[in-house]
């Protein structure tokens, strides 16, 4: 299986790094995108594949860069505009890839890309499962990525059941990362 991931600074890399080393080497290659202005990620993906190498020799792996959507504290009307770019920017990527899985959790880099999967699926290109996983900082309400992908995931994991009270259409598994 094709499988894109998206990697963010901070607790989403790490988030999705922890949820990545559960799967198996059936979900190769893999494809990490993440916001061109994000220092970080790429230097603990390298790490996490170096280790994951050990274990399952046939590991493939690549890095692509796209566009922050929304930068923080950024405008909503300027927001706009810069997500449009961003998916603009996506879809020849999205494309390239032909994702099977789309796995994410939260970062909004991972809208863009999303949206051009759900794009390619509607124009009978490819379709991908997307997955969407909730951060566990996020408690009694969504995120802006989760509030927008809640309507478009096929499987979108909440890890509190407060928010599976909330948006039933959720999935409660309790916490797994």
């Amino acid at each position: 299986l094709t499988a894109v991931y998206f990697a963010f600074t901070g607790g989403h890399t790490t988030e999705i790094l922890r949820l990545l080393s559960c799967l198996s080497e059936s979900y190769s290659p893999r494809h990490y995108i993440f916001a061109d202005s994000d220092k970080m990620s790429e230097a603990k993906i390298h790490s996490f594949e170096q280790k994951r190498s050990e274990t399952f020799s046939n590991s493939q792996f690549t890095l692509d860069r796209i566009p922050r959507s929304r930068e923080v504290r950024q405008s909503w009307t300027s927001s706009v505009v810069t997500t449009l770019y961003s998916i603009l920017y996506s879809l020849p990527l999205t494309y390239k890839l032909k994702p099977d899985l789309i796995l994410c959790n939260g970062p909004g880099t991972c809208v863009p890309v999303c949206i051009s999967a759900l794009l390619l699926g509607l124009l009978g290109i490819k379709r991908a499962i997307i997955v969407y996983v909730e951060s566990i900082c996020r408690v009694e309400t969504l995120s802006l990525s989760g509030k927008i992908l809640y309507h478009f995931s096929d499987y979108f994991i909440v890890q509190w059941p407060d928010l599976k009270e909330k948006y039933p259409k959720s999935v409660y598994l309790g916490r797994i990362v």
